[in-house]
């Protein structure tokens, strides 16, 4: 190559940056409408009040209160209700049974899968037990549970730990056999073992399914108690919901029926919206593992 010669220059290339003006704002504060629109709060108020208002009209349209009372009537006798205390004091009734036998549940299936993650036995013997009685509906097993308890607490309790038990145990086995084994290893290296393995490691990982394991032990829970008492009925001093249903059905007052189920209905909204919401955002949400 020739010294003198010099290479070829590639020609400069500009280019004009477009007017600001035209695209618009980049970033702009939301409307009002936006903000309210996109509240979960507000989102969850209207799916409720639509439904409120189907069941209005429908009623109306019915016009037939034995067979399906209006959303207003349903709220009248809801109100008297909780005036006089009779509803209060079956909702206490029945919070203080489920709250028991929810929590004996919970401790029964963290012993059940802190044994299944420690061994390979472990896991068989849960997954056997999983697949002979999470089949078995709660409510046949009462009719063993008031030979063996009694009419009474003892009896609802021992079938609503049967309810949870092998729902949340399910659950968070699965949840424990996702962890992927990259994050496993990465807490052997560092000789995590035991109760600190399965605290530190595990159950962060699996705490999605975990979380999805209460919910749906506590929904369990709840239709266990409430047919339990419907279907058997405990002493009428002390009933719960279950049994205000039941003594309203055999007096013909729909209102009452449907008062009892309302009840229910916001219990399990205040839990849902409340309670698990706030565990879900400490965690899960916190973490990155669900949106």
């Amino acid at each position: 190559m020739n010294p003198q010669q010099t290479p070829p220059q590639r020609p400069e290339l500009e280019v004009k940056l477009a007017d600001t003006a035209v695209i618009g704002d980049v970033e702009r504060p939301l409307t009002l409408y936006e903000r309210v629109a996109g509240n979960d709060a507000v989102q969850r108020l209207t799916i409720l009040v639509a439904l409120i208002v189907v069941w209005e009209i429908y009623a109306r349209w019915l016009n037939n209160s034995l067979l399906f009372p209006t959303f207003s009537e349903t709220v009248r006798t809801f109100g008297k209700d909780i005036a006089n205390g009779v509803l209060i004091d079956r909702t206490f009734t029945s919070l203080r049974t489920l709250a028991i036998g929810y929590a004996f549940g919970l401790a029964f299936a963290a012993v059940f899968t802190t044994m299944a993650v420690a061994s390979g036995t472990g896991t068989r013997i849960l997954s056997t037990l999983t697949a002979m009685f999470n089949p078995l509906p709660a409510i046949a097993l009462l009719p063993l549970a008031l030979i063996w308890f009694g009419l009474g607490t003892p009896s609802l309790v021992f079938v609503i730990i049967h309810s949870v038990l092998w729902a949340v145990a399910l659950n968070t086995l699965s949840g424990f056999r996702s962890v992927p084994e990259t994050l496993r290893m990465s807490g052997r290296n560092v000789g995590l073992t035991g109760a600190r393995y399965v605290g530190l490691i595990l159950i962060p990982a699996a705490f999605p399914s975990i979380l999805a394991g209460l919910k749906i032990g506590w929904a369990f829970a709840w239709r266990t108690l409430v047919a339990a008492e419907l279907v058997f009925g405990v002493s009428a001093r002390s009933g719960g919901i279950g049994w205000y249903i039941f003594e309203a059905r055999n007096d013909l007052d729909t209102a009452t029926v449907f008062s009892g189920l309302l009840t229910v209905i916001l219990i399990g909204l205040v839990v849902e919206s409340v309670i698990f919401r706030a565990i879900e955002t400490r965690t899960v949400n916190l973490w990155g593992m669900q949106r």
